[in-house]
């Protein structure tokens, strides 16, 4: 059975690519010699495979891909380093107006802050 591929690469400006394929190989020497002038990763070569898993559905892996490319870089990191333990912890948003902080900022302005 094929199975299909969700990579990050990172790039010589650290940023990151994420993509899949169902030849990771193949892919990663495609993105080092650059076919595609317009492609994200052209003018940030060399880049590196830092990851990937494997899907056996190509629906299944472009979800993942999908997801992925909206983490933040830190919640990334923690995908590439293998500490899935913090994923969760890195998905929690911090902005000031997100409503799971709403109960701080009306017990702030209950109490005079």
């Amino acid at each position: 059975m094929k199975k299909y591929y969700v990579y990050p690469l990172r790039c010589a400006d650290r940023t990151y690519y994420t993509g899949v394929t169902n030849d990771p190989d193949r892919r990663l020497a495609e993105h080092l010699e650059g076919e595609d002038v317009n492609a994200y990763t052209y003018p940030r070569r060399p880049v590196e495979l830092v990851w990937y898993d494997a899907f056996q559905s190509p629906m299944a892996a472009i979800e993942v891909e999908k997801q992925v490319k909206n983490w933040s870089r830190k919640k990334k990191e923690a995908l590439i380093a293998g500490k899935f333990d913090l994923l969760r912890e890195l998905a929690t948003c911090l902005n000031k107006s997100h409503f799971s902080l709403k109960e701080v900022r009306m017990k702030r302005k209950d109490e005079g802050d």
